[in-house]
């Protein structure tokens, strides 16, 4: 045998004693499992058996702002309980991205507190910078685009979707299918956001996709502002924060949401006599993704670990893409033949390619909608 070859047969030794779990080559002993609170990784637990058991021992784990009817979180839920026997407690379901934020920050070592968080990226990129993030790599670290996690792994982009506008066409003609067709006087009273743009994810991504739509751009999203300014001066728009409840019942019978949101009110309200039509508009088309963290003061760390693993699981991801939503391995999963094909082709279908704004763009257009909701909301 050559040196050559010689020096990689003793590499792929070395790597096949370590995927096993058996010492490394030479004399170095394997490392000692971190306790869950400090692990960065299953095997760095000691392996997705001890995590379970840890996990188990807990026996709960503490969500916050995630309603079932979000993005396929019902069945998430049932799915890990049943997989594992730990019960999902879910705080606050109709709270916002900021509201996750206070949450940490004011919960820290309260056994009350949220273990894992839900958040707009935008949002999990504030959280990491004020410290309030365990850094953990799921087992599918390596499968999820680089663009859509933090390098040290404090948050990572678990799905996402479009910005989209739903309707009630029973009660609404026509109905809605663009920004401009918005500001138009039959709609008075009518049109909703998931929530306020300075604290919701989704209503922060309305107004950036009402800014593109309004020649603004990722560094200019003040056009976004002036819009949402004219729906209310023209009395468009109701401050009220739409849900299911208030789809259901006429409230709200316009709702620029996700596109996975709206396109499961249609299903789930369609045999309650709900004639919920859902557009894309063409001319603000904006999308992002949903990050998933750990607290780095979780009452239940190997829960909160688990709850992640589970997420990133090819179960987890095609439960997402079932109520709609992108998962972030999609790619991935599709190249590995775990993905469920069936639904991936039921997701509506957008043109052109897809961008996203960077960091700094998304920072500064952040602050921009903090200081200037107030005053848009105001008229």
């Amino acid at each position: 045998m050559s040196t050559a070859r010689a020096r990689a047969a003793a590499v792929l030794g070395c790597s096949a004693l370590v995927a096993l779990g058996l010492s490394a080559c030479g004399n170095e002993p394997p490392a000692r499992p971190q306790k869950p609170s400090l692990a960065t990784s299953a095997e760095n637990a000691g392996g997705m058996r001890a995590l379970i058991a840890a996990a188990k021992r807990e026996k709960t784990v503490r969500t916050i702002a995630i309603p079932r009817d979000w993005a396929g979180y019902d069945g998430l839920i049932k799915g890990f309980e049943k997989k594992y026997g730990i019960k999902v407690t879910l705080d606050r379901p109709h709270a916002h991205s900021e509201d996750e934020i206070d949450a940490l920050r004011n919960g820290r070592n309260r056994p009350e507190a949220p273990d894992v968080i839900d958040v707009g990226d935008t949002f999990a990129r504030a959280a990491a910078g004020q410290r309030l993030l365990a850094p953990y790599k799921v087992a599918a670290w390596d499968s999820i685009p680089a663009y859509q996690k933090d390098p040290q792994a404090r948050w990572y982009n678990n799905y996402g979707g479009y910005i989209s506008i739903g309707c009630d066409a029973s009660r609404v003609k026509p109905c809605p299918r663009t920004f401009a067709d918005l500001l138009k006087p039959g709609y008075k009273g009518k049109i909703a956001l998931e929530g306020p743009p300075p604290r919701s994810g989704t209503g922060f991504s309305s107004v950036y996709a009402a800014a593109l739509a309004n020649n603004g751009s990722f560094d200019d999203i003040q056009p976004g502002l002036d819009f949402f300014a004219k729906l209310k001066k023209n009395g468009n728009f109701t401050p009220l924060n739409s849900t299911t409840a208030t789809v259901e019942d006429g409230r709200t019978p316009i709702s620029i949401n996700w596109d996975y949101i709206n396109l499961g009110y249609a299903d789930e309200l369609r045999d309650k006599g709900v004639d919920w039509q859902v557009s894309i508009p063409f001319d603000g088309s904006f999308a992002q993704y949903y990050a998933q963290a750990i607290s780095k003061s979780a009452p239940h760390p190997a829960a909160a670990r688990l709850w992640e693993e589970y997420l990133f699981s090819a179960e987890g991801q095609n439960l997402r893409l079932k109520s709609y939503a992108r998962p972030v391995l999609m790619d991935a999963m599709k190249r590995g033949g775990t993905l469920d094909e069936a639904a991936a082709a039921r997701l509506p279908t957008v043109e052109g390619t897809t961008r996203f704004p960077t960091d700094a763009q998304v920072r500064k257009a952040q602050e921009k909608v903090t200081k200037g909701w107030a005053k848009t909301d105001s008229g």
